[in-house]
């Protein structure tokens, strides 16, 4: 296992990287809509989501892996009744590629955040 962190991406607010790779296949670590300059939440269930599917792109783009490569994701939200919202801007990022998907509601988030998104993907 190799386990890397991208230049760009919000720096980890754990002991966690931002990917690790196993026999090709990348495991990115849930990213929050945090601005990776200033690490700071976006304001607001839509600004998080574009900023957390920007920063999964952006380890993506760094660990040389595709969006259609993404076999599946995680979206975790605070309040399900964002939920539309949520697909929306997904849909939007992910186009044409559909992979498999589970969006759950949880409690809390760290830093407070109202949505997470984790991805698995293939080379």
């Amino acid at each position: 296992m190799k386990t890397l962190n991208v230049k760009g991406a919000p720096s980890a607010i754990g002991p966690y990287s931002h990917a690790a790779i196993a026999n090709d296949v990348l495991y990115v670590s849930g990213q929050l809509g945090l601005d990776p300059e200033t690490m700071q939440l976006k304001e607001g269930i839509e600004a998080q989501t574009h900023q957390a599917l920007n920063n999964l792109q952006t380890i993506l783009e760094g660990a040389d892996y595709q969006i259609d490569g993404i076999v599946k994701c995680t979206i975790y939200l605070t309040d399900m009744a964002d939920f539309q919202t949520v697909n929306g801007i997904y849909g939007a990022f992910m186009g044409a590629h559909k992979p498999a998907r589970v969006a759950i509601a949880v409690h809390q988030l760290p830093m407070n955040a109202v949505v997470e998104i984790d991805a698995i993907v293939a080379k």
